[in-house]
């Protein structure tokens, strides 16, 4: 070994040319060799299926699917709607009219109304279900979908999980899911199994024989031959035959019981919350104003005797005091809440998706606009994920800019320890295809570099977070082992290096201490170090040992920060979102890239590293963690600790990730942004996917949740002031001497405007920049807000007095025609509070005085509140005695608009004021 590199390596990589449209899912040679010579018979030494098999096998077997609960169809779903309590409710009034017709006491065209109205609004409101149902989970379906990678026609092609057939050769890497049960081929692996069997053990998994079939009654978690879907792939890489598929595989069996429980949104927690103490003041109204009525009439009548004695007129009196607590039961009660989030989610995943963020699962982006502390990964995410190795510097301190500049002897060592100490594949030409970015920046540094190495490689480590290195055992000419990693966990182990010509010099402590010193200068300008070591002979065991190491060389990689990324991440914490960058570099060039990035900013700012985490008590990160922005040489426990305490602190806490073992910490915190180049593993835990893995496109999922949260407000506020006025108006009605103010068919009417199509209307309002100016709301504060609260009471008390005088005040009253009947001014009420509640959504819409703010970018809302407007003029000259409406003069229709635009003056009045307090 003293003339260690004199002689060059002999090394000889078979490529398959066909991967080469694949990178990302190349195989090393000795694992396709393996593979092929293991073929068995039926695959005619062959790589997987032809197409014509393929299809052969999906014939006689089947897809790749789980069997899913049978879907609701529409019928089935109206059916369900007809179970509605309020359904329930109006049916029941409706039986009873029915009998008062038959008796001789009713109405038979307000009974016709009533069966209309009540088909209609079950009709509409299963239509808006069925068909957001439908949209919603193809959307899902897309998000969820998980691809695979297998060969087929003797080339690696990705395909959907549900295209996978038995029979077919599947490729499994580090991060991969196994997508059925099947016997290993070729390759060795580590799984987890955790998730069929309980052991969190990494089971190891090496080839079987390839004429044994899996026998799917007879289950073995142990053989280490057989792999099972559900499978997550820790390390390794090899190739598999799938023979259990779908429901027959174990994970197919144990679907039922695997199923996760959705968790609850905090958005979602507090519309239950207030849907359930509405719904309860909603009941206990309508029981309390039908007693009233009842006590009212009694208290009217000539004699009480004579009164209760009657017959006919008190079940008449009985029948009309339970229609008016259904009608407060039914104003009141909001049941368009859980059809609101589930719309107006629904109608802003497919922006989201042209922002490349795609929703998993619906309760991330419900979370997403209540984040408090956003725990996220630098590479690729903050910088711009395209890594240049930038220096050389060499053992004796020596500078290299340029590969090309190094000596020959340390370039081939250099060159031995990349294309042969990786994770990818290396082609005929000596160029590293796939792996990560920083075996890809290696090979850029070396692009036209080649040479003939006289080893093969025995034995292969990957890298892992908590050794922070790898290293490869080869053996040939020469018997060593290959080391690359962090500088700082191998320096110390090293006591030489690798001179000029190749050969072994004393690496001393001062040299030592010396070459810190640089690296630490460098880490200052954003710049990661990545040690080159060799050592003689095997390494038993997975670890290196901490001696005998001999230095090549330490490259510097310098990954710029993304420049939208800066601006984003200033944005996010102007939302007041506290950002901590999570990496796996040295304190000094994680510190250095946050400062790059806006991150790191205050003298008071706290940067810890992995060490310093573990040496802190919970109690002790909880007192500091509000001043956190940078954890280096992070392992990935630390980001698991770092949501838990996030969480009890009562944060809403989100975190990015893109590898196997970030997948605990991404389900365990409230929002998980898995990166779009990341692992099916990590996506599957994720609830939302950052495609374009940029900080920019986190800035969007949490400027859409904020979208979605302001929403659902503004469509709280808009609906809660009319429950108030109808309930308010109905309650006072009686009382005032004025019979019915509404009937139960336009009662439906306003209850299909305020909620499902205020749902749609507010539903499209865009996603503006000035929602992230809003401090994010707390885990435990109420949704509607004391400023949502007087808006509601403002709406609801104007609408209630103006309907009041409408019926009261004389000369207002008058408007409509004075000496006819009652019917044109109940038409002009009805009207007139339909219009209020149209004009209103333009109040509730916007909180400045412009009401045609950002107008033009929902014309969804003008279309619909067009229509609305449209539909009541109509109704007034067809309607007739079932809706209790004649047509109006053009004069009372003046009335009814002027009336109604009242509400914007009163609106905007009270703008002004609260802007001016």
């Amino acid at each position: 070994m003293e003339r260690f590199i004199h002689r060059p390596f002999r090394f000889c990589i078979e490529f398959v040319n066909s991967f080469s449209e694949f990178p990302r899912y190349s195989l090393k040679h000795d694992i396709i060799k393996q593979y092929k010579e293991r073929s068995d018979a039926a695959l005619s030494q062959k790589y997987g299926l032809t197409t014509q098999e393929a299809e052969a096998s999906r014939a006689q077997y089947g897809r790749n699917e789980l069997s899913r609960p049978p879907k609701e169809t529409f019928w089935q779903k109206f059916a369900a709607n007809l179970k509605d309590p309020m359904i329930r409710i109006l049916t029941a009034a409706l039986v009873i009219n029915i009998i008062f017709v038959y008796t001789g006491h009713g109405d038979w065209l307000e009974t016709v109304g009533i069966f209309l109205a009540i088909l209609l609004a079950t009709l509409v409101s299963t239509y808006s279900e069925y068909a957001n149902e439908n949209a919603f989970q193809k959307l899902q379906e897309e998000a969820s979908r998980i691809f695979c990678k297998v060969y087929r026609d003797g080339e690696p092609q990705e395909v959907g999980i549900a295209d996978i057939v038995k029979g077919d050769a599947i490729i499994l890497q580090a991060g991969d899911k196994v997508p059925a049960d099947g016997v290993m081929l070729a390759g060795t692996l580590k799984v987890d199994q955790s998730v069929l069997n309980g052991e969190s053990e990494e089971a190891p998994k090496i080839p079987g024989n390839p004429s044994l079939i899996l026998d799917p009654e007879k289950v073995d978690f142990l053989q280490t031959y057989a792999v099972y879907r559900g499978s997550v792939v820790l390390e390794g890489e090899g190739i598999m035959r799938a023979d259990c598929i779908g429901d027959l595989s174990v994970y197919g069996k144990l679907t039922q019981e695997l199923k996760d429980n959705e968790r609850e949104s905090p958005l979602k927690h507090k519309l239950r919350i207030l849907a359930a103490v509405i719904s309860r003041i909603g009941y206990l109204g309508g029981v309390f104003i039908a007693l009233a009525v009842m006590i009212h009439k009694m208290l009217q009548a000539p004699s009480l005797g004579a009164y209760l004695t009657s017959g006919g007129a008190l079940v008449q009196d009985l029948v009309q005091a339970v229609i008016l607590g259904v009608i407060i039961i039914v104003m009141a009660v909001p049941e368009g809440l859980p059809l609101m989030v589930a719309l107006v989610s629904s109608l802003n995943m497919r922006k989201m998706l042209r922002d490349n963020v795609l929703v998993r699962k619906l309760v991330g982006i419900e979370t997403a606009g209540s984040l408090n502390l956003l725990f996220t990964d630098k590479t690729g995410t903050i910088t711009k994920g395209k890594l240049t190795v930038v220096t050389f510097l060499a053992g004796d301190g020596t500078v290299y800019t340029e590969f090309t500049a190094l000596p020959e002897m340390l370039r081939k060592a250099t060159y031995a320890n990349c294309v042969i100490n990786t994770s990818a594949a290396v082609n005929e030409e000596g160029k590293i295809i796939g792996g990560n970015m920083t075996e890809t920046a290696l090979s850029a540094y070396m692009e036209g570099y080649k040479t003939d190495l006289g080893v093969t490689r025995t034995h292969f480590v990957p890298f892992n977070s908590t050794n922070k290195y790898s290293w490869a055992h080869v053996t040939g000419t020469y018997d060593l082992c290959l080391v690359k990693g962090a500088p700082e966990k191998l320096l110390p182990a090293a006591d030489q290096y690798l001179d000029a010509e190749g050969k072994k010099a004393v690496l001393t402590g001062d040299m030592k201490k010396s070459l810190d010193e640089t690296m630490v200068g460098y880490a200052k300008d954003s710049i990661r170090m990545l040690g080159l070591f060799i050592r003689e002979g095997a390494i038993a065991g997975e670890k290196v040992p901490q001696n005998g190491l001999i230095l090549v060389g330490i490259v510097g990689i310098r990954d710029d920060v993304r420049p939208e990324a800066v601006k984003a991440i200033k944005e996010v914490q102007r939302a007041g979102v506290q950002v901590v960058m999570i990496t796996g570099d040295r304190r000094e060039t994680a510190m250095a890239i946050a400062r790059d990035a806006g991150i790191l900013k205050e003298d008071t700012d706290i940067v810890w590293t992995s060490d310093d985490l573990s040496r802190l008590s919970d109690q002790q990160v909880r007192e500091s963690l509000r001043h956190l922005r940078v954890v280096a040489r992070a392992l990935p426990m630390d980001k698991s600790r770092l949501v838990r305490i996030g969480q009890e602190m009562g944060l809403v806490v989100g975190m990015t990730g893109d590898g196997v073992n970030d997948s605990p910490a991404l389900k365990k915190a409230d929002v998980g942004f898995a990166m779009g180049s990341g692992t099916e593993v990590a996506k599957e835990a994720g609830d939302i996917v950052i495609l374009d893995d940029n900080f920019l496109s986190i800035k969007q999922a949490i400027l859409y949740g904020r979208t979605i949260y302001n929403s659902i407000c503004r469509f709280i506020v808009f609906q809660l002031s009319i429950n108030f006025s109808a309930v308010a108006i109905n309650l006072l009605a009686p009382f005032l001497g004025i019979e019915k103010p509404l009937t139960i068919i336009q009662i439906l009417w306003i209850n299909l405007i305020m909620d499902t199509l205020a749902a749609l209307a507010f539903g499209g309002e865009p996603a503006l920049d000035r929602y992230l100016e809003e401090a994010p709301k707390e885990r435990s504060a109420p949704i509607v807000s004391s400023s949502m609260l007087t808006k509601i009471i403002l709406g609801g008390a104007y609408t209630t007095l103006l309907s009041l005088m409408l019926f009261l005040w004389g000369p207002l009253k008058d408007l409509f025609r004075p000496h006819a009947e009652a019917l044109p001014l109940y038409t002009g009420f009805f009207c007139t509070y339909v219009f209020l509640a149209v004009m209103n959504a333009f109040n509730v819409r916007v909180d400045s005085v412009n009401l045609f703010d950002h107008l033009t970018k929902n014309r969804g809302f003008i279309e619909i509140n067009a229509m609305i407007i449209v539909i009541q003029v109509i109704m007034t000259y067809v309607g007739g005695r079932v809706l209790r409406v004649v047509p109006l003069t053009l004069g009372e229709w003046g009335t009814v608009l002027l009336l109604s635009l009242s509400i914007l003056v009163v609106g905007t009045l009270f703008k002004v004021i609260a802007q001016n307090h």
